[in-house]
Formats: structure tokens, C-alpha cells, sequence
């Protein structure tokens, strides 16, 4: 009878790539999953000894006895065990934990591919390492550095303002920037200035100039008679052509994504908070069944902060660009892109693993989610390998007597290079009639306009990831949970797309930056990430950089344990206890805010609590639009005789009436016109400053 041959052990964390892998390897192999990390600190204690140079305490994740009892009776009657874990520091750190509990013979048994793919996967097999021991101390120094954090500053936020609280490391200073924004804006004293538009005509050409310099300086009106003194005057003058200037612009195309452009991206375009991204993104990695090819990673590994390509994947594209455009179309040299500064370079930018899998060859096969996704991806990789559009811009000088100079700009593609590929390009340019100088214009009408100097916007999260990443703040791979966290947490709630702080988020924020100066620290936090970097680079120890950090962090727990005085979160309401006839107030809970009597302890009544916006529902009768929270923690306005009413709206309603057809107007702001409101009404579209 022959011998069963032993088969290799191939682990990866998920069941969807344990599935895909398979399929490449055939029957010499066997793929299983750990289900994600296998051995952490535990839940129930801090699980670090301080004392004994920060060594780490680990236990096995509660549930996962049965993955590793099934991985140890795999690895037993194995030929050899590789470890497939992602290509980055929590990957290594799965592999190092998985190679001590299987007690796997030090050696050559890590494996890392950047994609999952036939083609990676075989070469990846052929080259195996060892684990590299510098990311597995950085992924540890990050590991107990926000455990020393978390177990140590959450439990003195239960205790001095309320339960169910947490402080993080990256969560902290999030929070700090998005309430410092918030107070900027409440601060902030707008200044009135105004614009004047001169509407005019070229034969049948309609065109605008908008007025530039009086008296051949730049101007400042910033009342209302000026502005209608300056008009008077401009009115009876005639406009003359006085310069015409063309040149042309290139514009290149941006590189391929890293995670932080790419959520950047999917939130501005396509409305996805970072959570959502990184989810899709994550299918789209891990193998979708793509007809006859069967299940395939359609994207490289999703958490990578470079923008380099490899070669093969240049020539992809190439080849791509060149069968369908031509050799106009591609690039005619290589285009630099600059890394971020913690770029770990072994990886490489998100991008499809075969440019042949155009969006509309395999949408069949996606969800609608998945193919948004996917485009972005697809279509950001094939434009950066493309050569740059040329548009051509017109600047136009008109006179208004001796007096008011107008300027008039605009443009049109001479050659659309990259352009050609993008659904989104957002470069919309008027185009003006062709003018020669000496020209004599007729004004159709002239039009001074009010405006207010804006505050800051309020972050998005689009916004915020940007600036996390350029402050150094955190890791892209982090963005996604930490905006959950401070959502979910109450410290911040979603208007719309904009972040903004609660008052509970203000009052732990105030604590945290007076008793914590250095864990609130934007620069402290990022020269903390930089550590990080050196110790991956095998640069600095990793129980060195948490004994520069515990001990003062230690000496200031002490002093705000003793110091810091107790907070009692409370907002007062119109509202009467209908038990006493005292005046109800906002209290923070568990589980939110909630209302109670202010004359507890003699009066102990309590309800639920709902913010009114005193906007009576117009689809049914008796319902009041009242402020709710999705599952996902964003904010939005619906009726509160829901389920029997379904009405919604995702912006604050005003009580002010629309004037033209009597429908909701809503609060909104936007780049273009700021604070205003706006009709619902889509037939309507009415809207006017606030």
C-alpha cells in the first residue's frame, strides 16, 4: 500500500483568502485560516510587567482554542508549515505568535505577496524567509503602548466624568484636533466684502469678468454703498478688450492610491466613511469569483502608504494604454512620486492586479459598492501611468474707462491625456468666446454681490484622514477604526459629512490636554510614530522607547488621580418634570444622553431623550422631525412617528419656510456658498445665506 505524501501548510488569516490561495495551489497544499490574530494581551488585566522591561503578557484569544488545536493536528502531519499572514507589521506579528504556539522550528517558513494572484502567490512559495523580528517588535511596542494608554487613562475617565469612556493614543489627539477646529470656528468674526460681476456678450456668446483692480490696485469694498457707488460709475463706461494672454498648462495625474488618498478619495467621491472603504477594499483584495477564472484578488494588499508600482505592473498598464488610446496616450518617461515619509517600501500602491479587468468587463460580478470601489482603484492606477492632459487658458483684460479693470478666464482641453480614463475629473472650466484687444463689448447686466468671510470647515472624514497622515499621526490602517471609535464613543458626532465635537468630547478633551500634555501632543504623538519606524528599521528597542514614554506618563497618572476634580456632564432643557415640576436636564449615561430631574436625589425621574427641532413632519400628521443617530453613528433628522412615518433628511432643518414653494429648508455649507439654506424641494432648488 503506498504512503499517503504529507502535504504543505499554507496559514493565512481569512477563510475568503485561505479559498482564494487554494485555488492556485493545488493538491501538494493545504491552506487553513487563523481567523485573524490567535494569541493578544488579555481583556481582563493589563497584561504588560512594567517591572520586568514592559514584557508582554499573552494569552489565547477566548475562541480561538479550537483554530489553534486544528492548526497544531494540521502542522503534526505536514510536510513543512508556511506562514502567509499580510505583509505588514500585524501580519509578522500573527506569523511570530502562530510559529511559537505551533512550535514551528526557527527557519525559512515566512511567505509575503503583495497581491493574490496565481503568478505571487507561485513566487512567494519559492522564496520564503524568516520572520523579520523588527516588525515584530514595532507591531509590539504599538501593541503595548496603547495598552499602557487605554488601560491606564479609561478607567480615570469612568471615575471622574462617566463609564463606558476610553482614551487611545491616536483616538486622543484625533478628538483634540477636531474640537480645536470647532473652537476656531466659534471664534471666528466673518468680514463683509463684495464682488462685482460684469455679465457680458460676443455675438451670441455669453460670457462673465469679474472686476480685478481699481485704479490699477487690488480693491477692497467691503460695504454696501461702495459697491453701488462703484457700480454707478462702471455703468457708464464702455468695456474694451485691453489684453489677451494664452498659454498652455499641463496637468499630470495624481499617483496610485495609498490607504490615505484612497479613503480620502471614496469618502469625497463616493460618500464612503473609512470604515466602508477599508471593508470593500478588503473583499476586493481577499478574491471575488470572477467567472471563468474562478475567485481572484482584484487589487493589491490595501494597506500601504507608498505609491510605488513594480514593474510588472507598469507594463501592464502600458500595454493597456497603448492597444487602447495609443502612444500619445502613455507617458514618455517616469514620473516621480514622492512616498510619505513612513512608507514602508517593500509594499506597493493599491492597484488592480491585471488591467485587462476593466470596471465594465467584470461589474457583473460585483456588487454595486465593490464596483465603485474598484473603478476608483482602477481607473486612478491606469491614469497615473498615462501622459498628462494640456489645456490651453485664456486670461482676458477688459476696461471699464481708465478706472475698473475686469478679468475673465477660462479654458479648453487641447489634449486630454489622462483624462480620457477618469469617470471624476472635477476640471469643469467655462470657455470663452474668441476676443481680440481693442474690442468693444456690449453689458448685458452688472451685479454687486455680499459676501462673508468663512470660517474653517469642519473636518470630514476625508479631511481628518488627510490630516492624521501628514502630521504623522497614527498609521493609514488605523484612520478607519479610530473615526468609528470616536463616533461610537460620543466624542464626536457626524452633521452631515462634517465632524463635530460633543460637549462631551470638549470637557475629556480639556482634561486629557491639561493633566496629559504629551499624550494629547500632536508632535509628541508623531515623534512616537517615528520611533516606531526606527525600531521596524531595527534602529532603536522597542522596550527602550516604552520606558521614555511610561515613566513621566506615570508621575502625571498620580497627579490627576489626585487632582483632577470630577465632572458631571449636564445641559439644561426647556423641559418640566412632569413628577415635580422641576426643570429636566441632559445627563450622560452608559448608553448616551439621556434626561433627569434637577432635583435629584428628591425627585429620581428619568426618560428618554430626543432633540426637537421644532419642524413639523410634511408627510404625515402630528410628527415632529427629531434629531437620530444611524446604526453607523451618523447623524440624521427623521419623524418621530417612526416606523409609521419613514420621512428623512440628512441635514439640520430650519424652521424658516422656503419662500417660493413653502417646503423644509435645511442648513448646509459648501466651499461655494457657505453657511446657507437650501429648499429640499429638488423642483424648487431655492436657497439663500444663513
Amino acid at each position: 500500500m503506498a504512503t499517503k505524501k504529507k502535504k504543505t501548510l499554507v496559514i493565512v488569516e481569512s477563510p475568503a483568502k485561505a479559498k482564494t490561495i487554494g485555488k492556485f495551489l493545488g493538491s501538494k497544499y493545504r491552506v487553513e485560516a487563523s481567523m485573524g490574530h490567535v494569541i493578544d494581551l488579555p481583556k481582563s488585566k493589563l497584561g504588560v510587567d512594567i517591572d520586568n522591561d514592559f514584557a508582554p503578557h499573552y494569552i489565547t484569544i477566548r475562541g480561538k482554542g479550537k483554530v489553534l488545536k486544528k492548526l497544531r493536528k494540521e502542522a503534526k502531519k505536514s510536510k513543512d508549515v508556511l506562514l502567509a499572514t499580510d505583509p505588514d507589521r500585524e501580519g509578522e506579528a500573527i506569523s511570530w505568535h502562530l510559529a511559537r504556539a505551533l512550535k514551528l522550528d526557527d527557519g525559512e517558513n515566512r511567505v509575503v505577496f503583495n497581491e493574490i494572484t496565481k503568478n505571487a502567490i507561485t513566487n512567494a512559495l519559492k522564496a520564503p524567509r524568516e520572520i523579520n523580528d523588527d516588525l515584530v517588535d514595532a507591531q509590539q511596542a504599538r501593541r503595548v503602548l496603547d495598552r499602557l494608554v487605554g488601560y491606564k487613562l479609561s478607567p480615570l475617565l469612568w471615575k471622574k466624568v462617566r463609564k463606558g469612556l476610553s482614551a487611545g493614543r491616536v483616538q486622543t489627539v484625533a478628538v483634540r484636533i477636531i474640537c480645536e477646529r470647532e473652537r476656531e470656528i466659534e471664534a471666528f468674526e466673518p468680514d463683509e466684502y463684495w464682488s462685482i460681476t460684469a455679465n457680458l456678450k460676443k455675438d451670441k456668446e455669453k460670457f462673465s469678468a469679474d472686476l480685478y483692480r481699481i485704479d490699477n490696485k487690488k480693491f477692497n469694498i467691503d460695504n454696501e454703498d461702495d459697491a453701488k457707488n462703484a457700480v454707478a460709475e462702471i455703468e457708464k463706461e464702455d468695456f474694451v478688450v485691453s489684453k489677451v494672454k494664452k498659454r498652455n498648462r499641463k496637468r499630470n495625474p495624481y499617483p496610485p492610491f495609498t490607504t490615505s488618498t484612497l479613503q480620502q478619495r471614496a469618502s469625497t467621491l463616493l460618500n464612503f466613511s473609512a470604515k466602508k472603504t477599508m471593508f470593500i477594499a478588503q473583499q476586493l483584495y481577499e478574491g471575488i469569483e470572477v467567472g471563468g477564472e474562478g475567485t481572484v484578488g482584484l487589487i493589491s494588499y490595501i494597506r500601504s502608504d507608498s505609491t510605488r508600482i513594480s514593474q510588472e505592473a507598469a507594463n501592464d498598464a502600458k500595454s493597456y494604454i497603448m492597444d487602447e488610446f495609443g502612444d500619445k496616450y502613455y507617458k514618455n518617461k517616469k514620473r516621480k512620486t514622492k512616498n510619505s515619509d513612513s512608507a514602508q517600501d517593500a509594499h506597493e500602491a493599491i492597484r488592480p492586479t491585471g488591467v485587462q479587468r476593466t470596471p465594465d468587463k467584470i461589474k457583473k460580478y460585483l456588487s454595486k459598492d465593490q464596483e465603485k470601489l474598484y473603478r476608483l482603484i482602477w481607473e486612478r492606477f491606469v491614469a497615473s501611468q498615462m501622459a498628462p492632459a494640456v489645456y490651453e487658458i485664456y486670461t482676458v483684460n477688459l476696461k471699464a474707462g481708465e478706472k475698473y479693470l475686469f478679468r475673465a478666464s477660462g479654458s479648453k482641453v487641447k489634449f486630454p491625456g489622462f483624462m480620457r480614463v477618469l469617470s471624476y475629473n472635477g476640471n469643469d472650466r467655462e470657455e470663452l468666446p474668441v476676443l481680440e484687444e481693442g474690442e468693444k463689448l456690449p453689458v448685458e447686466d452688472i451685479i454687486p454681490e455680499q459676501h462673508f468671510t468663512q470660517p474653517p470647515p469642519r473636518y470630514t472624514e476625508a479631511s481628518l484622514v488627510k490630516t492624521l497622515e501628514e502630521e504623522g499621526i497614527g498609521r493609514p490602517s488605523t484612520y478607519a477604526p479610530t473615526i468609528s471609535t470616536i463616533i461610537s464613543r460620543e466624542y464626536v458626532e457626524k452633521d452631515g459629512r462634517s465632524l463635530k465635537p460633543t460637549k462631551l468630547g470638549f470637557i475629556v478633551t480639556d482634561l486629557l490636554v491639561e493633566y496629559f500634555p504629551d499624550v494629547t501632543d500632536v508632535e509628541f504623538t508623531a515623534k512616537i510614530e517615528n520611533k516606531l519606524d526606527q525600531i521596524e528599521e531595527g534602529e532603536f528597542e522597542w522596550n527602550k522607547l516604552l520606558a521614555e514614554f511610561y515613566n513621566p506618563f506615570s508621575d502625571r497618572l498620580e497627579t490627576a488621580r489626585e487632582e483632577m476634580e470630577s465632572v458631571d456632564i449636564v445641559e439644561e432643557t426647556d423641559e418640566v418634570c412632569e413628577k415635580c415640576g422641576s426643570p429636566m436636564v441632559v445627563k450622560y449615561g452608559r448608553y448616551g444622553k439621556f434626561l433627569a430631574c434637577s432635583a435629584y436625589p428628591d425627585c429620581k425621574n428619568t426618560k428618554a431623550y430626543v432633540e426637537k427641532t421644532g419642524v413639523a413632519c410634511p408627510s404625515c400628521d402630528g410628527g415632529e422631525i427629531i434629531k437620530r443617530k444611524s446604526r453607523k453613528g451618523r447623524t440624521f433628522y427623521g419623524c418621530s412617528n417612526y416606523p409609521d412615518c419613514e420621512y428623512v433628511l440628512w441635514n439640520k432643518p430650519s424652521e424658516k419656510k422656503c419662500p417660493e414653494c413653502g417646503g423644509i429648508m435645511v442648513e448646509k455649507r459648501t466651499k461655494k456658498d457657505g453657511d446657507h439654506l437650501k429648499c429640499v424641494n429638488k423642483s424648487c432648488g431655492y436657497k439663500e445665506s444663513r
